[in-house]
């Protein structure tokens, strides 16, 4: 009994635990849903137009998706130490690591966007399969490069919103960013409503218009958040000091890149992993990468409650190890990473369900349906494995232990998924279904490698002790 007690209470909080976890994630859930419904809105309103143009985009989006990880990942180095800066109750710590995300945000977009531009060709190239009709392949191609070409303009806003808005979760703040992602997406589907299909006099730009629309809500996202941060500076202090001035310590840009650097290295190698996945299975031909948009459009949906559980992680579990209060910050981790599991279980239920049905919202041929319909199937068994995975992942991070992330992370992706996937789509007769199958089955590898790094407890670590 004593040890059945032990565990409950490791595992499972009090009233008190879980309201302060609900004030964080509600607002993070609210956010990341309604941005996955709006993707699923643009999908089907896409591929209500044509299959190719809907391929296109999902083409694109998964290039883009490279840049978005890499400024996560580039963020969140600085964005450890604002949150243990911030329970240390340290306001200038926390101006300086959102004073270096921006610095290294304009690196970075200037980095993305030079490649983009030079390179167009080649990497939508990528993922058109030979032996795919010319006149398809062709036209595929046109599509993707006018839809790039104008998402590009998109990212400038998108990165600086990403500055301000992690910056306020690690503060604490998680409604503002919710706002701010809720308005932007109010305006996204009205503009895509518009000037997807030409409605109220706009002209019918397909793509195009998407693109637009997208752009503008970015927009829109970032003067909100930016309004709202600097109107409520005597309630987020650290936006006072953050343009003071232009000089970040040494020290502390010395700390961020040690720590960062692994991170940036990570998101980028692990969202290139996740395209080279995509790229592989792309080779039993297009209508794969379709289906592939679909179900990816869709999982994501289903994946909100245990990224935000992350995002809690490392907001909580951060602020605590900077306040050296390690014994919280262990019972902390193994309760969120716990609901994070035992949540994706029923989120998995319910996917499974809808899998069936959801595909048949978009006008796009049977086979891509009918491929969508399994690949979400699929994914639905493994979600509580990629829950496990994420929450070890935020875990190891709150704690600066990048090196070991980075290991656990981008390495395993491309060590064990990439050739897994690449060796069965090249070299065996399995259907493209059983070897997205056995590719997301590694994942539970993945989770119980996560599990034992957190019980042997190598990611508590305080460090911004020595900077106060």
């Amino acid at each position: 009994m004593n040890i059945l007690s032990g565990l409950k209470n490791k595992l499972i909080g009090d009233k008190n635990f879980y309201r302060r976890v609900i004030a964080v994630v509600i607002p993070i859930i609210i956010q990341s849903t309604v941005t996955n419904v709006v993707n699923l809105v643009d999908n089907v309103m896409i591929g209500n137009v044509d299959t190719l143009q809907m391929t296109a985009v999902g083409i694109i989006n998964q290039l883009i998706f490279v840049f978005n990880l890499c400024i996560f990942g580039g963020m969140s180095g600085a964005g450890i130490f604002a949150a243990q800066f911030f329970g240390a109750k340290d306001n200038k710590g926390v101006a300086h690591c959102f004073r270096f995300k921006l610095y290294l945000g304009f690196i970075i977009l200037a980095i993305f966007v030079t490649v983009f531009l030079a390179f167009p060709e080649y990497f939508i190239s990528l993922y058109i399969a030979e032996g795919t009709d010319t006149q398809n392949a062709l036209l595929t191609l046109g599509y993707a490069k006018d839809y790039l070409f104008i998402m590009l303009l998109g990212l400038i806003p998108f990165m600086v919103a990403q500055a301000y808005g992690s910056t306020l979760k690690e503060v604490g703040e998680t409604s503002v960013p919710m706002i701010g992602s809720v308005a932007a997406i109010g305006v996204n589907i009205f503009l895509n409503y518009m000037l997807i299909f030409g409605k109220f006099g706009f002209p019918a730009l397909g793509v195009v218009g998407a693109a637009i629309a997208t752009s503008i809500s970015r927009l829109v996202e970032c003067l909100f958040v930016i309004f709202v941060t600097h109107k409520k500076k005597e309630k987020y202090l650290f936006i006072k000091d953050a343009f003071t001035t232009f000089k970040i310590p040494k020290y502390i840009v010395v700390d961020i890149i040690k720590k960062g650097t692994p991170i940036l290295i990570n998101e980028l190698l692990w969202s290139m992993g996740m395209a080279a996945l995509l790229q592989c299975y792309s080779v039993r031909g297009i209508h794969v990468v379709g289906a592939n948009t679909i179900s990816s459009t869709v999982s994501n949906l289903f994946n909100v409650v245990f990224i935000a559980l992350g995002s809690s992680i490392a907001i909580f579990v951060g602020q605590q190890l900077g306040a050296n209060k390690i014994k919280e910050a262990k019972l902390t981790a193994s309760r969120l990473i716990f609901l994070s599991f035992a949540s994706s279980i029923v989120m998995g239920l319910v996917l499974m369900l809808l899998s069936p049905y959801i595909p048949y919202m978009y006008n796009t041929e049977n086979n891509v349906k009918e491929l969508a319909t399994s690949l979400l199937f699929i994914y639905s068994i493994f979600m509580p494995f990629f829950a496990l995975s994420n929450g070890s992942y935020f875990t190891l991070r709150s704690g600066g232990k990048t090196i070991i992330t980075f290991l656990f992370d981008s390495i395993f992706t491309w060590c064990i998924c990439v050739p897994t996937a690449y060796l069965l789509v090249h070299f065996t007769g399995l259907n493209i279904l059983a070897v997205y199958a056995i590719v997301q089955g590694i994942e539970i590898i993945k989770g119980c490698v996560g599990l034992i790094l957190i019980k042997k407890g190598v990611w508590i670590n305080n460090i911004v002790n020595n900077k106060l």
